[in-house]
């Protein structure tokens, strides 16, 4: 016997037929509660991050070497330092993904965190092509025409192997 909740009426009632279909409650972690009860809004905690500069911020794996090879590329294509760096494990970096609505231990990809937007995945390192020099704006407008599901799925395969095929340092390099 099951329990199904919010049954027609708001009544609980008991169904012996079939499984209690589960209802999933969608949270922004922007406004999660934390354990001591009070909501705590992200956007409003980072501000400070964009007060004085407004440069998108790229938070990537400190410690991952295919990572920082990243950082080096976009810092030697990047004459105007447009983009700035935070390791997804320091402090700002943490508080910088709870505000794209991610766990702040959450080390699976690269996140671009803008002023009023946050991209993940392979749209993060499109965005990122956007803000370096010729030719990598170019290269990721007509990146854009592949299919998001294709571009994230290259994407996960390179970020849950990045440790086996290019190894991992012991602390950040920037």
């Amino acid at each position: 016997m099951a329990l199904t909740l919010l049954a027609p009426g708001g009544c609980a009632r008991l169904c012996a037929s079939r499984p209690a279909p589960i209802r999933h409650r969608i949270t922004t972690f922007a406004t999660l509660s934390p354990p001591g009860g009070h909501a705590v809004d992200w956007v409003e905690a980072t501000s400070s991050f964009f007060e004085q500069d407004a440069r998108p911020i790229m938070l990537f794996d400190g410690v991952c070497n295919l990572c920082n090879g990243g950082v080096r590329f976009v810092r030697e294509n990047d004459r105007n330092r447009r983009i700035r760096f935070e390791p997804l494990q320091s402090d700002a970096g943490k508080k910088l993904l709870r505000r794209s609505g991610r766990a702040p231990d959450d080390i699976s990809s690269v996140v671009l965190v803008e002023k009023d937007r946050s991209y993940i995945k392979s749209e993060a390192v499109l965005k990122i092509m956007d803000y370096i020099d010729i030719p990598f704006p170019q290269l990721a407008f007509v990146l854009h025409f592949v299919p998001l599901f294709i571009r994230d799925f290259a994407y996960d395969n390179v970020a849950d192997n990045r440790y086996t095929f290019f190894g991992r340092s012991e602390s950040c390099e920037i």
